[in-house]
């Protein structure tokens, strides 16, 4: 194993040090890193918080900010964060206007989310992301997996916040997002966790995982590598046919890179898939491309692909300031 740390058992504490110093005019540590929140909160506004197992940076710290969350509960790599943290992490922000947390579907961030919330005093309610077409059920997930459309979910809900929406509308409008959401990925290579000190499975030189997960868990199948072609037209097969054949329409496209693509794949990857897309009758309307659900070093992509309507395209649009997503300030 060849990383760039210090220990096994400091590497998270560590990389939040240096986070948080790296971005001091936007978040700030909580007490004994259990948490990084936004500097500047905002009185009256409904607190996003988010959460999940380390290894994916940016998400979810990296979306701490202006227009996005409002604090983010890092768990040890690929493990959640337990309920004081959430705890912790909703009472920092807090601002009377109620805590909004968006949730991965993985058994143990629904499981320590829900924990949290029955202990929080206010008004709690929660958004939970299923976006990953894949498969039904995973090693750690009951029903579909939440992967890379949560940070589309954090975007559109965390600007609806910053204008002064309530807590119900909030929540609304985050289990719609999440309606209009699809994703899939595939894996070139696997990724080595820290504390395991392996990697967590292996590929052969010709071979892919099509459809893994965010913590390299199987997919549909292992097949022979393809052309990025295919590769493109296989998933959007799936998501088109995930949303009933009517995907049609106006949408985001994020072409995102689970941490050892180069940017020189991912775009080449998001043209394939945009024109497989408009075969489809889908107009990209807006896109994203690059790091940002990661998997460790993992080499490989998703795509996800958010139908638009007029309010999410707005809030989409809106100003953003985190360390991770800025624009429109």
């Amino acid at each position: 194993m060849k990383k760039l740390i210090n220990g096994v058992e400091t590497v998270l504490t560590e990389s939040l040090d240096g986070f948080c110093a790296a971005h001091s005019d936007i978040v700030a540590l909580g007490e004994e890193h259990k948490f990084v929140r936004r500097r500047a909160l905002k009185p009256g506004k409904v607190a996003l918080v988010s959460g999940g197992g380390s290894g994916h940076e940016p998400l979810h710290a990296g979306f701490v900010g202006h227009g996005m969350l409002d604090a983010a509960c890092p768990g040890q790599v690929f493990t959640s964060p337990t309920p004081d943290q959430m705890l912790a992490a909703a009472e920092a922000v807090g601002q009377g206007a109620g805590i909004l947390y968006i949730v991965k579907n993985y058994e143990g961030d629904v499981m320590n989310f829900e924990m949290a919330a029955e202990m929080a005093d206010g008004e709690v309610m929660t958004v939970l992301t299923n976006d990953d077409v894949a498969v039904e059920t995973s090693d750690f997930s009951t029903g579909r997996r939440g992967v890379a459309g949560t940070l589309v979910v954090e975007k559109v809900v965390g600007a609806a916040a910053e204008a002064g929406a309530d807590l119900a509308a909030c929540k609304e409008l985050g289990d719609r997002v999440n309606a209009q959401t699809r994703s899939m990925g595939i894996a070139l290579t696997s990724c080595t966790v820290p504390a395991a000190g392996k990697q967590t499975f292996t590929l052969a030189e010709d071979e892919m995982e099509l459809g893994v997960g965010i913590h390299g868990e199987p997919g549909r199948r292992r097949v022979n590598l393809m052309p990025a072609a295919d590769i493109a037209e296989e998933i959007v097969t799936a998501i088109v046919q995930d949303f009933d054949g009517a995907a049609r329409g106006d949408a985001i496209l994020l072409v995102n890179g689970f941490g050892g693509t180069p940017a020189m794949e991912l775009y080449l990857m998001y043209k394939n898939a945009r024109a497989q897309l408009e075969k489809h009758g889908v107009r990209i309307a807006r896109s994203l491309v690059g790091n940002y659900v990661t998997s460790l070093e993992m080499a490989g992509c998703s795509l996800t692909v958010t139908r638009l309507d007029d309010e999410i395209a707005r809030h989409w649009d809106a100003p953003v300031h985190t360390a991770a997503l800025r624009w429109g300030m």
